[in-house]
């Protein structure tokens, strides 16, 4: 499993699918190559101090770690949004999400009804 660190891949995973749990966003975009599984991780600066921030990374890095590999797949990229309740929420807890998140992921995306146009004043 590789790490993205380009802004390009980033901004790529973002057009992909994506689903929202209270501790993180997880994003995932397929790739038409045959490369390993790659994850990102980033946390914005709203979300506390610089320390706070990389205490959010790291324990998203370690949920990554203790995550069942066949819940991710290959060829296949991932980015973990971190939330600030990711620096208090329960570590187990986070780990149920991680796995329910990847599920949901997994589902196929239900048809959705299209949106009435807005009108705008001129």
């Amino acid at each position: 499993m590789d790490r993205l660190r380009q802004r390009a891949d980033f901004l790529a995973v973002a057009n992909g699918a994506r689903t929202s749990m209270p501790a993180f966003v997880v994003q995932r975009r397929r790739r038409d190559d045959d490369g390993p599984t790659r994850i990102g991780f980033t946390v914005t600066k709203k979300n506390g101090t610089a320390t706070e921030r990389n205490r959010i990374r790291r324990r998203l890095r370690e949920l990554v770690k203790r995550i069942q590999a066949p819940s991710l797949h290959p060829h296949c990229d991932y980015v973990l949004i971190g939330r600030r309740a990711a620096l208090t929420s329960d570590f187990s807890h986070m780990l149920g999400d991680l796995s329910q998140a990847l599920q949901r992921l997994d589902r196929p995306t239900a048809q959705r009804a299209p949106q009435p146009k807005r009108m705008t004043r001129p």
